[in-house]
């Protein structure tokens, strides 16, 4: 059996491969309510035989929202559309999670195929955001409220109450959405965290939050259910949140009970110089990995069976989360068996066309 097929349990959970679905952002809800189109986007790919299936993010207020069609899990009416998608991911053999996040300063925006610009609290769609300090995304945009005692409040609310939901929703894992300059993120990069109270200056002010929310979180979901944590590795940018500041916190959140680090980087700044390529987050997953002992997932253009399986052999990470590769191909976990020369199951609808 290829490593790339071989199985893992995180806690109760059990994955029958190291290939998981990474969210991708749909932008085709309204009022936050599940659809038709992400049963069929994220059932396929448990179809297609992927161990871990993720949804997009899934805001836990209304202002936490990218754009005003963003996947929502602020109200009790969302969960019956979402449990819908969580049984037939685990009717066809995979587990399902789901990211709990918050844009911040990055919310309020045109979806990518109306031009992604942001959208001022006086228009359509737009709405007044909220961030750590009163620092733009991007020069000339709108302006974040830097959130108060009692925003923080509400955040740290909102975050628990969504976890109490994706249970209620049949979810089996949570990743925590700290990356990509979203909200989390930008309480721990000192380049949008100019704050001078317990949630700024220091390291160990600006992980405060995230701290907190895990904290919230860990009352409500259930202790034999795993807990991810996304995180930037690095903001790309001098003065920013850096590799070493990512290793230093994956051993704090190990030992709060965080189950694994999804290794990706960027999206804090709009002026950030990205040295794009294949794998070229890997590198992060592998010294997160190799100096606290964290299970970790490598993402970034990963795109062949043959480059996974080289990132798990040479112990880089342990999983391996695909986004656009799998917008290409929905059952690439079917394609990489038979690439690898591996034996898996096909749903048995589809047994005849399984390569000889």
């Amino acid at each position: 059996m290829s490593a790339l097929f071989a199985p893992l349990s995180i806690r109760n959970v059990h994955l029958k491969n190291r290939i998981v679905v990474s969210p991708m952002c749909q932008y085709s809800s309204e009022d936050g309510f599940s659809t038709d189109w992400h049963l069929v986007h994220l059932g396929s790919r448990a179809v297609g035989g992927a161990s871990l299936i993720i949804t997009e993010a899934a805001a836990v207020s209304p202002e936490g929202r990218i754009s005003a069609y963003d996947l929502g899990i602020w109200k009790d009416e969302h969960i019956a559309g979402l449990k819908r998608i969580t049984g037939f991911i685990r009717e066809n053999g995979s587990v399902a999670g789901i990211q709990l996040a918050h844009a911040g300063r990055k919310a309020s925006t045109n979806r990518p195929w109306e031009g992604g610009s942001a959208i001022s609290p006086t228009e359509k769609n737009g709405w007044q955001t909220v961030a750590p300090s009163a620092i733009s995304f991007a020069e000339g945009g709108p302006e974040p409220v830097a959130l108060t005692d009692e925003g923080l409040e509400k955040v740290r609310v909102d975050f628990a109450a969504a976890a109490q939901r994706a249970f209620l929703a049949d979810f089996q894992v949570i990743e925590l959405h700290a990356a990509h300059g979203y909200l989390l993120h930008q309480f721990l990069s000192p380049l949008s965290n100019r704050r001078t109270d317990n949630y700024g200056g220091s390291f160990d002010n600006r992980i405060r939050l995230l701290l907190e929310i895990i904290e919230r979180i860990q009352t409500v979901w259930p202790r034999d259910l795993p807990l991810f944590v996304r995180i930037s590795a690095t903001d790309w940018t001098e003065g920013g949140w850096m590799i070493d500041d990512s290793v230093r916190l994956a051993g704090i959140l190990k030992n709060k009970g965080v189950d694994v680090i999804d290794c990706s980087t960027g999206g804090n700044v709009a002026h950030a110089k990205i040295p794009v390529g294949p794998g070229y987050q890997v590198e992060f997953a592998e010294q997160i990995k190799r100096e606290t002992g964290i299970t970790t997932a490598a993402v970034g253009l990963i795109t062949t069976p043959e480059q996974a399986e080289a990132i798990l052999i040479n112990g880089q990470a342990d999983l391996i989360m695909m986004a656009r590769e799998f917008l290409r191909d929905a059952y690439f976990p079917l394609t990489a068996a038979h690439a690898l020369g591996d034996e898996i199951n096909w749903p048995v609808q589809y047994e005849r066309a399984k390569p000889r």
